[in-house]
């Protein structure tokens, strides 16, 4: 399961570097580690104009992790959407961590012996599966869905032109399964019923901020993406 989790999971050298470019003297240092402990206050830290500035001038690789830079990055490019909720920032920032940390392409670990590498087998696993699995399933789909359309949209278009799906199928997709895992207990029980409503409204816009961010912001190799095929 994918959680928005990235401001939760900042870490020491995150803190570190944070305050090292918001302040300007030791007073100032001292006030900023008091402020990043409250949640409301590090939330308006981290979009700071001045942080993402330093992210996305550094020449350097920045002893920063994913998950701050990520959030920062989808704060920035959503900010002018009709998707700016923080928690779906940090949302669509975990899937990033996520899909681009451990490459993971199958469907849910949690399905256990019935994971599934293609997501056209998902689609018809959908008709048999339980409740549970189900919303796994949805939830994966829409998230695949999403990751490739935003980052990998050259890819697709050039596999369109050799038969694949083309970008409006994976908003077709992105949206209806989003919308339909959204109606799950498991999506209020987790939290995600919102950001899943969310997501499914503005799945176009946020489509384009992420293509947007991967092709300027981000240096990504292509992965061998699974087949996908319409049911």
């Amino acid at each position: 399961m994918i959680h928005a989790n990235c401001r939760v999971r900042l870490t020491a050298d995150d803190f570190a570097f944070i305050v090292r470019v918001l302040s300007q003297n030791e007073s100032d240092r001292v006030s900023l580690v008091r402020l990043l402990t409250d949640e409301d206050t590090r939330d308006a830290i981290l979009d700071h104009d001045l942080l993402a500035k330093a992210i996305l001038d550094s020449p350097e690789r920045l002893p920063i992790s994913p998950q701050l830079l990520f959030y920062v990055l989808c704060r920035r490019v959503l900010r002018d959407s009709k998707v700016r909720s923080r928690e779906t920032s940090d949302f669509i920032a975990s899937l990033l961590d996520g899909f681009m940390r451990t490459a993971r392409l199958d469907s849910p670990e949690e399905l256990g012996q019935q994971s599934m590498r293609y997501i056209s087998d998902m689609l018809q696993a959908l008709g048999k599966a339980g409740t549970r699995e189900a919303f796994l399933l949805r939830s994966h789909i829409a998230n695949y869905a999403l990751f490739v359309s935003g980052i990998f949209a050259e890819n697709v278009e050039q596999r369109r032109r050799k038969g694949a799906p083309d970008i409006s199928f994976y908003e077709q997709m992105g949206r209806m399964n989003y919308r339909a895992a959204a109606e799950y207990r498991e999506a209020k029980k987790f939290n995600l019923q919102s950001i899943y409503e969310e997501l499914s409204d503005g799945f176009h816009d946020v489509r384009l901020a992420l293509n947007d961010l991967a092709s300027r912001l981000l240096h990504v190799d292509t992965p061998r993406l699974p087949i996908i095929a319409a049911p």
